[in-house]
C-alpha cells in the first residue's frame, strides 16, 4: 500500500498551479505556428516516414511575450516545488513515492 503524505497547504497549491501553468503552455504551444521565425514551408517523401509544414507566418512578439511568461512561471514553480522545505522531512528512501504522490494529488474540491 502507497504512503500518504501530509502536504502542506502552500506546496499542495504551488504542485497545482504547476500543472495550470503546463497546461495552459502546452495549450498555447499546439495554437501557435510551428516556426517562432517566418520560415517557408517543406516537404520531405525521402525519408522513413513524410513530413510535411506548411509555410510558419512565426510568433507575434506578443504570443513570444506569453510564451516566455508561462515559461518563466514554470520555471519558478518548479523550483518552489523541489526546493520546498517539506522535503527536508522526508527520507530519501520515500523522496520518489512523496513526488510522484504530490504530482497526482489535487486539492480537495470546496464544499458547497
Amino acid at each position: 500500500m502507497a504512503a500518504t503524505y501530509d502536504f502542506p497547504s502552500d506546496l499542495l497549491a504551488g504542485q497545482e498551479e504547476l500543472h495550470q501553468v503546463r497546461a495552459e503552455l502546452l495549450a498555447l504551444l499546439k495554437r501557435l505556428p510551428w516556426s517562432v521565425e517566418p520560415l517557408d514551408g517543406f516537404s520531405d517523401t525521402n525519408g522513413w516516414r513524410k513530413v510535411e509544414r506548411p509555410a510558419s507566418p512565426g510568433w507575434t512578439s506578443d504570443e513570444q511575450a506569453e510564451v516566455e511568461k508561462l515559461r518563466r512561471r514554470e520555471r519558478e514553480l518548479a523550483v518552489f516545488v523541489t526546493c520546498h522545505r517539506f522535503w527536508s522531512a522526508v527520507t530519501p528512501a520515500e523522496t520518489v513515492d512523496a513526488r510522484a504522490s504530490l504530482k497526482h494529488t489535487r486539492p480537495e474540491d470546496p464544499v458547497v
